[in-house]
């Protein structure tokens, strides 16, 4: 078959499949796949379709017509959004729109526009559908569902690509197997090694193409398997496991109730119980119930109040709903702040690690805690930590929830849950209803053996949560033969660990997924679910995404992968990704004894030690071996997909050689936004993945440095433009480090694009071992790219002209004004700032540097420090903060004015400059969470008074 230039090798609608992307990911639990189990940075699925189209669709000589051909296949032009709308705009909405006039006799105007009586129904529509298309793309995607929610494109819309495409298409799957014929000779064959939670060999079998799915993990192999067949299985399928689920827990609850755990004999049944560790004061000897905050219920203002009783050694623990301010305002100084425990009596403070005994030996921590063995299952009597019930939530029979301190019954029906489990331990632990798994000690992994002392993964659960999940284990293993037994195990465990946070939030009042974040931590107070409040645990099936042809889905690693395919898209780990391979392992824990009965060819053992990760050299080799073997393993016409997202230049330097190494070539580089935009977009957080194009690279090429490095530039300011092209003023895309990441694949395009560098071996330079700030000489190309995509980021308010006279520096700390401005408060996003404007130090800077309210310092803050001599001290920028320091200072715009003249000869060559930057600064005082600029933004705005009205001579 001939060759052909795809559609994501010339062009990407960038700012569409970013609002696109972003309508998915901010459907929450609602997105198709995360129904199935927790997985860490799915892929939106768009974005996977989208891919697998741009491989597929050919490029013409007409770019424009190709946009329009692609958005209409994907239902994201005028029509299929038409046809993808759901949601009414409302008479109001329609008369804003459209005005009076337009409406007239349709609309009654008023207070609140209403549709005129008697008005038809097309006549309604035919008003909405001009009125819709008067809106933005993005404000058109709140009144419509996702391009998956639908059956794809209309009949007028099918007819229409299939004149321009040469097929015979009336549903997308149809569609992609003729493309494929077309382009390949044969429907195409699409791949994923790192398949994590499955969302590319799902779409792609969903298109019906042929897919691939494996990865090292068993964890995201069930959930990719599960993802085609049971997500993809169809009706049938789905409702044989939603009545297999319900006949599991109507039995495991039958049995619950029986033993009359979670009921208190008046009526009531538990609704939820929150427990505490307990650990004593060095003061007074007591055992001191833990908790950051002893709020309970924001909305319904519940609290625990904390007697001490010295005749028991601790305190007594009074649950008082409807708490008075003051009650509410004193629960919220918890016993645990910033790491210390805080005596009740004393108010000394004394560091946990110190409690837990933590020390250092040789160089080396040492952990105080005593190591749990299997057996355990509370905590010993002379253990540092203990553990108490200290809360139940009732449902009384009309539905009302009852919050209650804890009662004699209570720690009666205690003890019985732990008589009931240790009378099951054992059997459990060996049929695998029950985990047996020891944990491997690794990144995340130590921190439940160094906080808690836990050596296995059933000790992250108490006696109540391991009885009740076990029970349900015990109903479904009779109930299921398929995957859907073990995903079911991984969502209760998610629920209901003793690293569960109970959330007193007044829209909540509940526990927490243990995986709220993306590590294992540990918790002081926490939440247990009884099987009431399980529901959630249910695998969550959407019977719209029915797969339409076979998929192969193993466990295995990536360099013995044997399969060939034409497009391999992956998302690799790299450096110092979520460590999933050890986070996985809570979930393995729960089904690796079941695991081989259902898949015998697939291990179910924790290959975490063999997981692609870190950032050293055998990183780097595995990473070589991967890409080189899928390379090996595509077809000569074939392109590679490697999505990407990381900050630092180092990391990017090495994808690079890596990517060069393995014999690939960059040809495309696209920068979507991924996150959600609401908190994400208003600070420096990457809120884009990188989509690098790759194929072969099949030509031998050498370049000089000094040659090297004009290219690079001049790719990195036309990705630059391109982007900027992009973003919306009022909607903005991207944030300054998706501006880095885009100068980072501008970059590794022109690397990528010869086989050697004179003068550089390549290889050697990947692998050799370096010291701090030794930088490769891909690094440094890197940087120097970044440096370039940093003249790009204008704060907003600001001429571009003024930005381009400004050093590094000054640019750092506007910039920074500006993440400021955005209530961005993390010291590492002003880190990654000054590293993209390549400034090593920042933090003279720094006003603040507390954990999430960093800032830099406002004009007055500075005062004299570091004023003048080298460096940020010497640039006209800090020359007018002092400025502006002084007229605040004196209350006197002429002081200022005569401290600028006096110490800057440029003065009059610059005034137009330093005029621009005071109208800048002079807003600051206006943004909330800025107040403590409201006297220098005053101060500012009197400069600019004067400074303005100033003129040479006068």
């Amino acid at each position: 078959m001939p060759t052909h230039t795809p559609f994501i090798e010339t062009q990407f609608p960038l700012e569409i499949l970013s609002m696109e992307s972003y309508k998915e990911r901010k459907a929450n639990l609602g997105q198709t796949l995360t129904g199935l189990g927790k997985w860490w940075g799915r892929k939106p699925l768009i974005l996977v379709r989208a891919t697998i189209l741009g491989l597929l669709l050919p490029a013409s000589d007409d770019p424009a017509a190709d946009r329009q051909l692609f958005l209409k296949i994907l239902t994201m032009d005028e029509d299929g959004l038409w046809r993808r709308k759901r949601k009414p705009l409302g008479a109001d909405q329609v008369a804003l729109l459209l005005g009076a006039d337009a409406t007239k006799d349709l609309i009654n105007q008023g207070a609140k526009p209403k549709w005129a009586r008697g008005v038809e129904k097309a006549a309604k529509e035919a008003l909405e559908a001009r009125a819709f298309a008067r809106l933005s793309y993005q404000d058109k995607l709140e009144y419509c569902c996702r391009p998956e929610e639908i059956d794809g494109p209309g009949p007028e819309a099918w007819a229409d690509i299939n004149r321009r495409l040469g097929t015979q298409a009336s549903t997308l799957p149809e569609l992609f197997k003729q493309l494929s014929e077309k382009v390949l000779g044969h429907a195409a064959r699409v791949g994923d090694v790192f398949c994590g939670g499955g969302s590319i060999p799902f779409e792609a079998a969903r298109l019906g193409l042929e897919a691939w799915g494996s990865d090292l993990n068993p964890v995201a192999t069930l959930l990719t398997w599960a993802a085609v067949h049971l997500m993809g299985g169809g009706q049938e399928v789905q409702k044989q496991v939603k009545a297999a689920q319900e006949k599991a827990w109507q039995a495991a609850d039958e049995q619950i109730t029986a033993w009359g755990i979670e009921h208190d004999g008046t009526g009531n049944r538990a609704d939820a119980y929150l427990y505490c560790i307990e650990a004593k004061s060095p003061a007074t000897g007591l055992w001191v119930p833990l908790a950051p905050s002893w709020v309970i219920g924001e909305r319904t203002r519940t609290v625990a109040i904390l007697k001490k009783n010295e005749h028991k050694g601790n305190y007594d623990i009074e649950i008082v709903s409807n708490a008075s301010d003051a009650q509410m305002k004193a629960a919220k100084a918890g016993t645990v702040q910033k790491g210390e425990l805080v005596c009740p009596e004393t108010g000394k403070r004394y560091g946990i690690a110190g409690l837990r005994g933590d020390s250092r030996k040789d160089g080396e921590s040492v952990y105080g805690l005593r190591l749990w063995e299997n057996d355990d299952l509370m905590p010993r009597p002379n253990d540092t930590f203990q553990e108490r019930l200290y809360c139940v939530r009732w449902v009384a029979p009309g539905g009302d929830r009852l919050y209650r301190s804890v009662t004699k019954a209570d720690l009666e029906r205690e003890a019985m849950v732990l008589a009931l489990l240790r009378e099951r331990f054992t059997d459990w632990q060996e049929r695998g209803f029950i985990p047996s798994m020891k944990i491997v000690p690794g990144y995340n992994t130590a921190q439940p053996i160094r906080e808690r002392g836990w050596t296995h993964w059933h000790h992250l659960f108490n006696p109540r949560q391991l009885l009740v999940i076990g029970a349900i284990n015990n109903n479904l293993s009779n109930a299921f033969n398929n995957a859907s037994y073990f995903l079911i195990l991984s969502r209760l465990a998610d629920w209901n660990s003793r690293l569960s946070a109970w959330m007193p939030h007044a829209g909540n009042e509940k526990g927490n997924q243990v995986f709220a974040n993306q590590a294992l931590n540990t918790q002081f107070n926490y939440s247990c679910r009884p099987i009431l409040r399980l529901d959630t645990s249910k695998l969550q099936l959407d019977n719209r995404s029915t797969v339409c042809t076979s998929c192969t889905v193993t466990a295995c690693d990536a360099r013995d992968v044997t399969w060939t395919a034409d497009y391999w898209i992956t998302d690799p780990p790299y450096a110092d990704a979520v460590n999933y391979h050890e986070l996985a392992d809570f979930f393995l824990a729960w089904y690796d004894k079941q695991l081989p009965k259902l898949f015998p060819e697939w291990y179910a053992d924790s290959r975490s030690a063999l997981a692609v990760k870190g950032d050293g050299q055998d990183f780097k080799q595995a990473m070589v071996d991967i890409y080189a073997n899928l390379a090996a393993h595509m077809n000569a016409d074939g392109r590679q997909v490697v999505m990407f997202t990381h900050q630092d230049s180092g990391v990017w330097a090495d994808l690079g050689m890596i990517l060069w190494a393995a014999g690939l070539q960059v040809t495309a580089a696209w920068t979507i936004g991924t996150e959600t935009t609401s908190g994400l977009k208003q600070g420096n957080y990457v809120q884009g993945t990188v989509l690098l194009v790759l194929r072969k690279r099949t030509e031998t090429r050498t370049v000089w440095n000094d040659e090297l490095i004009p290219m690079v530039d001049d790719a990195v300011r036309e990705q630059m433009e391109q982007m900027r092209r992009v973003d919306d003023a009022n909607h903005p895309q991207f944030g300054d480090t998706d501006y880095q990441l885009g100068a980072y694949a501008a970059a590794l395009k022109v690397l990528t694009g010869f086989s050697g560098i004179e003068g550089l071996d390549i290889k050697i330079e990947l692998f050799r071992p370096r010291k701090k700030n030794d930088k490769s000489e891909f690094e440094k190309i890197i940087e120097r790219a970044v440096s370039i995509s940093a003249g790009y980021l204008v704060p907003r308010g600001l001429e571009k002209h003024v930005w381009r006279s400004l050093d590094n520096q000054e640019r750092l700390y506007l910039r920074g004004l500006e993440l400021e401005q955005h209530r961005e408060g993390r010291q590492g996003a002003y880190q990654e700032l000054a590293r993209g404007f390549g400034v090593q130090e920042y933090k003279l800077l720094l006003g603040e540097t507390a954990a999430n309210q960093a800032r830099f310092k406002a004009a007055s803050e500075f005062k004299r420090a570091g004023l003048g001599g080298d460096g940020f001290g010497a640039t006209i920028l800090r020359h007018l903060l002092f400025a502006i320091h002084e007229t605040a200072r004196t209350e006197s715009p002429r002081e200022g004015l005569n401290y600028l003249k006096a110490e800057r000869a440029d003065y009059w060559t610059r005034r137009s400059d330093l005029l621009a930057i005071l109208a800048y600064l002079s807003g600051m005082g206006s943004h909330a969470g800025m107040e403590h600029w409201k006297a220098d933004a005053e101060a500012a705005a009197l400069l600019a008074g004067i400074m303005g009205n100033d003129y040479a001579g006068s």
